[in-house]
């Protein structure tokens, strides 16, 4: 191909004298119009050639040695950056300075990881506007969250490719900055669901439908709609995942509400349910094939300078897609988590999420998980597997 383009070159600065004696528009036509016919054709039969190898070899790539095309997928807790702008200085801010204002800082240790994937989703938890307008329904809040547009590239330059708008901060600001919000978002190539709104992205050639509800005080609202949204979506796309904003700040297990409505997803058609709000982690389900995150807790979360439990983790899960069209089976190939602290210090929250390593820590979380599976959840999985098996 590199020959082919080569030689089309140095046939365009061989005729440029002549183009710039006459003074006349050629086109493509006229500069070959001299060569010979053979010479020509094949170098369009050989550029086509050559396009049609490198759509082989791309669609070889993403495809596993049986043929069967393999996606992974990352989910996350809330992502909380930027401050309160009722506030002249913020926690964020302070520890920006400390980064010479590369706002970027915050996901340096777990960048890494979010772009080895396929698809990362996280609960975006705040606006993107330089507004200062609060809403009457907001003025007595003790936090509200927004962020300057350009932090937008904090997902897309960290692997973060589709976000949750839907949580009790997205209309910190009002509809306009939410509408901003969304515009930001879209305009980056980020994909968002909430408010109704279906957000779609394609991954190895596979569209994945994502749907995202607010259920805190919302239940009675949502009992008929979320089903018939999902069989609405499942009509359309092999994958279906739902989000959840849902339970009760500070629980480590779920609500009889968010049982019946992450189960209800499911047996809707739901392949995966993804859930938070409770700044804290809770148990994992797999009912009927799919697994129900109940809360992935706190990501990047410049919400509270210490919380009082800075742990956290990252769910991934993975889908193996064999065969097209009517013959196509998608399967789920099992998950894992990767235990993170909200910090890059134990001492306070610096923003910086990042992977444990200290085994006691990381037995404390799987203890936790484990407990408060058994206590409240009856499918609860019995184990939290942190790697995936390696392949021969």
């Amino acid at each position: 191909m590199r020959k082919i383009i080569s030689l089309l070159l140095a046939l365009m600065l061989l005729m440029c004298p002549a183009m710039a004696e006459e003074e006349e528009e050629w086109t493509l036509e006229d500069m070959l119009a001299d060569l010979d016919p053979e010479l020509v054709a094949d170098i369009f039969i050989n550029a086509e050639e050559a396009q049609n190898a490198q759509a082989i070899e791309t669609e070889e790539s993403i495809q596993e040695a049986d043929g069967s095309i393999l996606i992974t997928i990352t989910g996350t807790g809330d992502f909380t950056v930027g401050g309160d702008s009722r506030k002249s200085s913020n926690i964020w801010d302070t520890e920006l300075k400390k980064h010479k204002g590369d706002y970027q800082f915050a996901m340096k240790n777990i960048r890494d990881i979010l772009l080895a994937d396929d698809l990362t989703i996280v609960n975006f938890e705040g606006t993107l506007t330089e507004s200062t307008y609060v809403p009457s329904s907001k003025k007595n809040n003790q936090f509200l969250f927004s962020a300057p547009p350009e932090y937008v590239s904090m997902l897309t330059e960290n692997g973060v490719e589709a976000v949750s708008l839907e949580n009790n901060h997205v209309m910190d600001h009002g509809e306009d900055a939410y509408i901003e919000t969304q515009t930001h978002l879209s305009n980056a190539g980020v994909v968002w669901s909430g408010g109704g709104e279906l957000g779609v992205i394609e991954v190895k050639g596979i569209s994945i439908a994502m749907l995202s509800y607010l259920c805190i005080d919302r239940y009675d609202q949502l009992w008929d709609t979320v089903p018939a949204d999902i069989q609405a979506a499942k009509e359309l796309y092999p994958l279906v995942i739902v989000n959840f904003h849902w339970g009760n700040e500070l629980m480590y297990y779920p609500t009889d509400n968010q049982i019946k409505m992450g189960r209800l997803a499911v047996d809707s058609g739901a392949d995966l349910v993804l859930g938070h709000h409770s700044h804290r982690i809770q148990p994992i389900e797999y009912y009927n094939g799919v697994y129900i995150c109940y809360s992935l807790g706190n990501f990047c979360f410049a919400g509270n300078s210490k919380p009082s439990d800075m742990t956290s983790y990252l769910f991934q899960t993975r889908f193996r897609v064999r065969g097209e069209g009517e013959e196509q089976q998608i399967t789920n190939e099992g998950f894992i988590i990767i235990p993170i602290r909200i910090s890059s210090r134990a001492d306070k929250n610096d923003f910086i999420p990042t992977v444990l390593t200290k085994e006691s820590t990381i037995d404390s979380i799987l203890n936790t998980l484990r407990e408060n599976g058994r206590k409240h959840c009856e499918y609860a999985v019995d184990e939290y597997p942190l790697a995936w098996p390696t392949t021969k």
